[in-house]
């Protein structure tokens, strides 16, 4: 049996980060996952954009974290994961979506977010030739940006492997045992594990792997589907976001990435549930009718590919981080609802110095996201 401080469970878009912050201190560090290579779960269907501008102070802080770390990748540690600072804009067409973005802009504003209203000219000089019938104005966060999830996830991959962390590949998890509220050890397909710490970073079948323990969590996967354009000159920078929901779907959002593609994704109303990832008919016609609407400038575009990831969602909209009651061995981080990419290195960089160096400055967030709160609240800008 091979024993570590720390035992990860996942090679994506948490996983890998917080193998490396963990490794960073000094800590031996084994990650084991299904796939036969890092990121090959949910990291490779995420678009890439990542923002603070949320609604709550857990995920504000944990993404301005990231953002910190995206930004300064290629000077502190030579990996190029074309982070583009493009900003997100939050374009408003209705009275109560205007309402909605002023509100929080109160709350955003409290955490230290640059983010600021627009007049409806203001956003059409960031995004020329959006569509100005009926725009109200918007908000628009300089600082967020995006990355490509694929090279980032080889960057920590590679880092954490200088770290000395340990990875296993094509490796299952097949039976979690535990006694006296411990974990004794995670046997894989091939072998079996013990460590100080287990940590729980599975993605969309971290549920399946907590039922291993004996204890479930809410936590339940839906489809969404994305696609890319073949690259052009540039012509806009930030990630545009409506957050119009029409009879077959809810918000939708896509930006040029630093190679000139355009990226877009939709939220499907009402949402599917479950691991189907094989692609649907509907996608491009519902998504290229709204994108156009917004921004016509994108009608002659060719779209290059489309896919279908999955997101583990929570009943409220944000993630479980922290402690198993049940096992003290045991730790969670898990039902990122879609925006672990954007939300893993900070976390991960979070953990780290909350496991090792007990630092207390970031309690509220674990506070908050704790896995056995009530539920009762919901985020704001899934």
């Amino acid at each position: 049996m091979k024993k570590y401080d720390f035992l990860i469970i996942g090679a994506g878009s948490v996983g890998l980060p917080l193998a490396f912050y963990l490794a960073a201190k000094g800590t031996s560090v084994a990650v084991i996952d299904k796939e036969a290579s890092p990121g090959r779960g949910q990291n490779r269907t995420a678009i890439g954009g990542i923002r603070a501008t949320h609604s709550d102070p857990a995920k504000i802080a944990i993404c301005q974290e990231s953002i910190r770390l995206f930004a300064a990748m290629r000077d502190e540690h030579g990996f190029d994961i074309q982070w583009k600072q493009g900003g997100y804009c939050y374009p408003a067409y209705r009275e109560e979506d205007e309402n909605t973005l002023k509100a929080l802009l109160v709350i955003q504003k409290k955490y230290r977010l640059n983010i600021n209203w627009h007049s409806p000219e203001e956003i059409a000089a960031r995004i020329p030739g959006i569509n100005m019938c009926g725009l109200r104005g918007g908000t628009f966060s300089p600082e967020d940006g995006s990355a490509s999830p694929l090279l980032t996830a080889d960057a920590y991959f590679q880092l954490a492997k200088r770290q000395g962390a340990d990875f296993y590949f094509s490796e299952e998890v097949k039976e979690i045992s535990h006694k006296n509220n411990r974990i004794e050890s995670v046997r894989t397909s091939s072998r079996s594990f013990s460590a100080d710490m287990v940590i729980n970073c599975a993605g969309a079948h971290a549920g399946i792997v907590a039922n291993l323990t004996g204890h479930s969590f809410p936590l339940y996967p839906e489809s969404h589907e994305a696609g890319i354009t073949e690259p052009v000159k540039s012509f806009f920078d930030p990630m545009i976001v409506d957050m119009r929901a029409d009879g077959d779907s809810k918000n939708y959002y896509f930006y040029q990435n630093r190679e000139g593609q355009v990226v877009f994704c939709i939220t499907p109303l009402p949402p599917f549930r479950g691991f189907d990832c094989d692609n649907t008919s509907g996608f491009l016609p519902q998504v290229i009718r709204r994108m156009v609407g917004i921004y016509p400038r994108l009608r002659q575009l060719r779209v290059r590919r489309i896919w279908r990831g999955l997101y583990p969602m929570t009943p409220d909209g944000f993630p479980l981080i922290g402690h198993s009651r049940e096992l003290e061995n045991y730790f969670l981080a898990i039902g990122m609802c879609g925006q672990g990419f954007m939300l893993g290195p900070g976390l991960g960089k979070v953990i780290a110095e909350y496991l090792i160096d007990h630092c207390c400055d970031h309690d509220f967030i674990f506070r908050q996201l704790n896995p056995y709160r009530a539920f009762d609240s919901e985020e704001a800008l899934q």
